[in-house]
């Protein structure tokens, strides 16, 4: 059914170019000559369901909607441009075009006209929502997509935020012409892109985005069969979820990828990194949804994982986690729980030698830092969010939570020592992140 010539109508081509998933999924059942009751059954679910799934304007259960699609016969491209998932080919675009005063009305098109024509990091946030809903076209560059994502991964572990939000719709342009090889190995790039969008998107508190490239992420790895990327992008949206004040839908998500995590038997260095990485992530996961008692479980578990992990990992890795990152989420698990002193303890033996990028050296001083102001020891807090900024400033400047605490220390403690030089290291401009 790939192949058959049907999928070639203006009609499916429209309803992916309009986004419309549901309608390919109706094409699909009427060409099939299934009636909504058939559908229903091999899909496990209601005439109700199926009816709203065909109708609906947004894609509610991405799951539902990717099962009907393959049970219809939808192609994958199809659907993956309905879902925005793919670059729309300009023959496709002219074909279900309104006309000129169309396009140029178009919204999309206005909002890339502004991004262009606005300076700053407003206009790279600009062009990265627009890249999320519709994928650019590939520059071209000759550059291979793996060494692309090392320098943007090597932008993110510097706390170089705002030229890496610059260089997102390059790189998830060029993943997505890499991609059409189908290749697994080019789909688990094409979701280490999104993971990576997510997580710096995550950092400057773009929370809307970020879900949705942690949904393309974990898309892309289910594509790519890949443990380790499907364990990377279910992270991204557990954490998303958890700024979302959705914990205990994270808290399942992180479960679900733990376990299949350690389905792999661990007998590789990288899986037994990813499987540490994400026993700390749920413990911090769980702390901030004040479940005590299974963060600080799983916290120690983490801690056994990492002890076999060398503490300066390969260059590359995927799950890049050290025996003295594992210790440093110990340091934000207590915070999280409200245990300052606990947390102080649990940090108290690390140092930015045992981290080797300045984004975790930082965010050691800003932990910390956290725990000390916990504490109320402003001075102690202004001291390692000085360290931090040093460090990286973005991840003072850049990151909301941390600004907002620097603002604090300002206005309730503006003679202590080092909070006016904080107060100058953590500003930036208004309409960057208000």
């Amino acid at each position: 059914m790939a192949h058959d010539p049907f999928w070639n109508s203006h009609q499916a081509r429209e309803a992916a170019v309009r986004h419309r998933p549901g309608a390919l999924v109706r094409l699909g059942r009427h060409h099939r000559d299934w009636t909504l009751a058939v559908l229903g059954e091999r899909l496990g679910c209601s005439v109700a369901t199926v009816s709203r799934l065909e109708r609906a304007a947004r894609v509610g259960d991405l799951a539902l909607v990717r099962r009907a699609a393959q049970v219809v016969g939808v192609p994958s491209s199809l659907l993956a441009t309905s879902l925005g998932l793919a670059a729309v080919s300009p023959a496709v675009a002219t074909t279900v075009a309104a006309g000129p005063r169309a396009a140029e009305e178009d919204p999309m098109r206005r909002r890339t006209l502004l991004a262009t024509a606005t300076a700053g990091p407003a206009a790279a946030l600009l062009a990265v929502d627009d890249a999320l809903a519709v994928p650019p076209q590939p520059t071209g560059h000759a550059e291979p997509v793996d060494q692309a994502l090392a320098r943007a991964r090597a932008l993110y572990d510097h706390g170089s935020y705002r030229p890496l939000l610059t260089g997102l719709p390059n790189l998830l342009g060029n993943a997505h012409h890499a991609a059409r090889t189908r290749r697994d190995l080019d789909h688990a790039r094409l979701s280490a892109a999104y993971a990576l969008a997510a997580a710096v998107l995550v950092k400057v508190g773009r929370y809307g985005p970020a879900r949705l490239a942690a949904d393309r992420a974990t898309t892309y790895a289910h594509v790519s069969e890949s443990a380790l990327a499907g364990a990377a992008a279910a992270r991204e949206l557990a954490i998303v979820l958890r700024h979302q004040d959705r914990g205990e839908a994270a808290r399942q998500l992180m479960a679900r990828a733990t376990a299949d995590v350690e389905a792999t038997g661990l007998r590789t260095e990288a899986q037994a990194a990813a499987y540490a990485q994400m026993l700390a992530t749920s413990a911090y996961t769980a702390a901030r949804s004040g479940d005590r008692t299974s963060a600080l479980a799983m916290a120690d578990e983490a801690r056994r994982a990492a002890r076999s992990l060398p503490p300066a990992p390969p260059a590359g890795r995927l799950f890049p986690i050290t025996p003295a990152a594992v210790d440093l989420y110990a340091v934000g698990v207590h915070w999280a729980l409200g245990d300052a002193g606990a947390a102080l303890e649990a940090g108290k033996n690390l140092h930015p030698g045992q981290f080797p990028t300045a984004e975790r050296r930082a965010r050691m001083h800003t932990d910390l830092a956290r725990a000390w102001w916990q504490w109320d020891r402003p001075a102690h807090a202004a001291r390692e969010f000085l360290a931090a900024a040093r460090v990286s400033p973005g991840e003072v400047h850049d990151r909301p939570a941390i600004r907002a605490i620097a603002q604090n220390l300002t206005d309730r403690h503006p003679h202590v020592d080092g909070v006016r030089e904080l107060a100058a290291a953590a500003h930036t401009t208004s309409d960057y992140l208000r």
